[in-house]
């Protein structure tokens, strides 16, 4: 019976799952299997419905069901927030190394590139939204869950200075399960340093427009994700400093059930606006078309 756990997962799924063994021949009036490919199927983590993975795609893997906004990648959401063939990338070479030579670090961040086929959780650059240029960040959580390092840090801080010489607005894409611990004060250092660049670029009388997605905690929603001067998160995204339980615990209380949710926040005056995925990228085109982000600062 153990035996059975640990085996090698089939690359294809059954329909109908039986766990009889079937006979070579279907016998009269049985329905024979059917192999499904893997992925061809999609389920929705909130309300457990099944569609097509490419009418999910379709829908900017947003739930057809209940609406419940999935994950998307770094370059997902480039491709459906920024104008087609207006991207350039900013430092795509740099990657993180094993500074305080913590046990099994290289080792992890070599799975993570293989594992999501980006060289960290952040990617920079410069271009476009219905003409306006900009400044983008956009972090990954498929990237050890978007953890916060140097790297991380380092990008995001000289694509705001970037934004700041070129007299560009910044957009940054929040998700994030804080700092990287495997690089201590190291990575806590980087909120001080994203924060100070964010201030300058508001001393210039720069724009900044923060989109926080689920989720974002730690390190990272305590420095840039919420000092945006319009800060935006999709429906339903969670987002704050220290996670749920830890919170009940020291305070011994029952939270709401939406607790650090977009809209409870928003309620609570911590956000500017909630959008639904598919009218962000208009969102922000009209922002920056207010703010006349084509005659600069």
């Amino acid at each position: 019976m153990f035996k059975d756990l640990f085996q090698k997962k089939r690359k294809y799924a059954t329909v109908p799952s039986q766990r009889l063994e079937q006979p070579s021949t279907p016998a009269e009036g049985e329905r024979p299997k059917r192999e499904i490919p893997e992925g061809l199927m999609s389920k929705c983590p909130k309300c457990g419905s099944i569609q097509y993975s490419k009418e999910l795609e379709k829908n900017l893997k947003v739930c057809t069901a209940c609406g419940h906004h999935l994950r998307l990648n770094a370059p997902e959401r480039i491709a459906i927030t920024l104008d087609p063939g207006s991207f350039t990338e900013f430092d795509a070479e740099m990657t993180s190394v094993d500074p305080l030579e913590f046990p099994g670090y290289s080792t992890k961040l070599e799975q993570q590139r293989l594992k999501s086929g980006q060289l960290d959780a952040v990617i920079t650059g410069q271009g476009s939204i219905d003409g306006h240029p900009v400044i983008v960040a956009v972090m990954n959580f498929e990237f050890f869950t978007g953890s916060m390092g140097s790297v991380v840090g380092e990008k995001i801080t000289r694509a705001v200075e970037e934004a700041t010489e070129r007299k560009l607005p910044m957009i940054i894409f929040s998700t994030s399960g804080g700092a990287r611990m495997q690089e201590s004060i190291l990575s806590l250092m980087q909120m001080a340093k994203t924060s100070a660049a964010l201030a300058r670029l508001g001393e210039s009388g720069g724009l900044y427009i923060s989109v926080i997605t689920d989720p974002t905690t730690g390190g990272v929603s305590a420095s840039f994700a919420t000092l945006g001067d319009i800060n935006i998160a999709e429906p339903g995204a969670v987002f704050g400093f220290a996670g749920r339980i830890v919170i009940e615990q020291t305070i011994r209380q029952k939270l709401p059930d939406d607790f650090q949710t977009a809209e409870f926040n928003l309620q609570h005056g911590q956000l500017d606006l909630v959008v639904h995925r598919k009218e962000m990228r208009s969102m922000l085109s009209k922002i920056l078309e207010l703010h006349d982000v084509k005659g600069g600062f």
